[in-house]
């Protein structure tokens, strides 16, 4: 200790030599230069150090359709203002989809301007990008093949195995839909070769209510099923299961791939209980299925309906998050909450309330949402890391509310908050994406069918294997 404290003294109280403290001062000197360089340039290029804004106009200049015939371009004003409640800065957007004359939509570029609020883009959008969302599904449509292990009827399990031959109903009416749809579409290939994905056709839901099998033996179904069909067929071994997917709607379904831990970790998992909490589900390999309780009528005439709730919701408690709601909102004058059999129909409520609450209960997902949108209300998920259906494509944003569920007391506070001008922008958006939860047979372009097969189609190979 000694020494060294005698040897901090000595450089201390030493003189260098001239030539020595040039050694130091040189590029100390080029730091400091270097960096009131840089400075200048920040000041000069950037708004942070100006005291306002000046007013002035931006011309901005369209993009053309590819289809028009204009050599003009032409110019936008666009203000800039230095007030906090106005848009700071304005972005060009794309329209709204047009429907064309065969009920599809086409991409059309619009000059309609999009705003930065207190230096926040706002995309009010019911999609990330509708153009890019437009090309691929024209591409899906034309290229997407999926092989399906092939079963006899006569197979024992055909009952798990082969699609429905009646229509589906439930609230895990989902699963059914999806196969039976599937296997009727252009996308089946009877041709291995020319797969990008391969589908493995078992239904959780039917196993589930099979004597034979039942809820304890789902595991075992499965895990000697794919035993089965990697030793039959060479097509799980190329990949460890990583081009292959299955469809689930029921909760039982995220314990029943656990003596199968490659379909849990390789295989693409459509399930309805998407959630980021479990270990089981990773995010972007796996797909959310919506859940949707089927309707055979069209939704209901929207312009009639007084929305003179708050928020509603209705259900069972089965989870503490519920617990929470009813202790908190139980005899409130706005906020409608009910737990068992209601007096009045289920859809009047739905149609008499603005928001509808969509909350966790024994899994994260419930068909409330699919309810919520088909009958013109906002949707406000209570629901903390729900993977959300076709998050990759749709902005949930512009027509849902999410609130974090330790947020329960202030949800009058958050809801009463919106605006009247975003909850009508929240409301048309809900009326233009209900349509992506509703199943038909035989499908409708861009309705529940297309969308899944769509984040399907996002998460082949991009090489395939020979």
């Amino acid at each position: 200790m000694a020494n060294s404290s005698l040897l901090l003294y000595c450089l201390g109280h030493r003189r260098f030599s001239p030539s020595f403290r040039s050694f130091f001062f040189i590029p100390t000197c080029l730091a400091l230069f270097t960096s009131l360089i840089i400075i200048f340039y920040i000041s000069t290029t950037s708004i942070l150090f100006s005291g306002h804004l000046h007013p002035s106009t931006v011309r901005l200049k369209p993009h053309l359709s590819s289809g028009s015939s204009s050599n003009t371009q032409e110019n936008i004003p666009l203000p800039l203002h230095n007030d906090s409640k106005t848009p700071l800065v304005l972005f060009p957007r794309i329209s709204p989809l047009e429907k064309n004359d065969d009920g599809g939509y086409k991409s059309q570029r619009s000059s309609k301007l999009q705003s930065v609020f207190n230096g926040i883009y706002v995309n009010d959008e019911v999609f990330h990008d509708r153009d890019i969302f437009l090309e691929d599904y024209k591409q899906m449509n034309r290229s997407f093949k999926i092989y399906v292990y092939p079963h006899r009827r006569d197979d024992p399990f055909a009952n798990a195995l082969l699609p429905v031959d009646f229509e589906p109903g439930g609230n895990y009416a989902s699963e059914s839909y999806f196969k039976k749809i599937l296997m009727k579409s252009h996308f089946i290939t009877k041709d291995p070769t020319k797969a990008d994905l391969f589908f493995l056709p078992f239904s959780i839901a039917r196993l589930r209510h099979d004597p034979r099998i039942g809820v304890g033996g789902i595991q075992d179904f499965i895990r000697d099923y794919i035993f089965n069909i990697s030793h039959k067929y060479p097509y799980w071994n190329r990949t460890g299961g990583a081009d292959h997917f299955y469809v689930a709607c029921h909760s039982i379904g995220r314990s029943a791939m656990e003596k199968a831990e490659d379909v849990k970790f390789n295989a693409i998992q459509v399930v309805c209980s998407s959630s980021y909490f479990l270990s089981g589900h990773i995010a972007h390999k796996d797909a959310s299925l919506p859940q949707v309780w089927p309707r055979q009528e069209d939704p209901p005439n929207l312009t009639s309906s007084k929305r003179k709730k708050l928020a509603f919701f209705a259900g069972s408690i089965n989870s503490p998050v519920r617990e929470r709601l009813l202790q908190v909102w139980r005899n409130d004058s706005e906020i409608s909450v009910h737990f068992g059999r209601l007096t009045t129909p289920y859809a009047d409520k739905l149609l008499g309330s603005k928001f509808c609450l969509h909350v966790k209960g024994f899994e994260v997902n419930t068909a409330r949402i699919a309810d919520s949108l088909y009958y013109g209300c906002v949707p406000v998920i209570i629901a903390n890391h729900y993977d959300l259906p076709f998050t990759d494509v749709l902005n949930w944003k512009s027509f849902s509310v999410v609130v974090a569920t330790l947020d329960i007391p202030l949800l009058k506070k958050i809801l009463k908050a919106i605006s009247s001008n975003k909850y009508r922008m929240l409301q048309n958006n809900v009326l233009k994406v209900r349509k992506h939860f509703q199943w038909h047979v035989p499908p409708v372009d861009y309705d529940a069918f297309y969308m899944v097969i769509y984040e399907l189609w996002l998460r082949r190979s991009s090489v395939r294997v020979s």
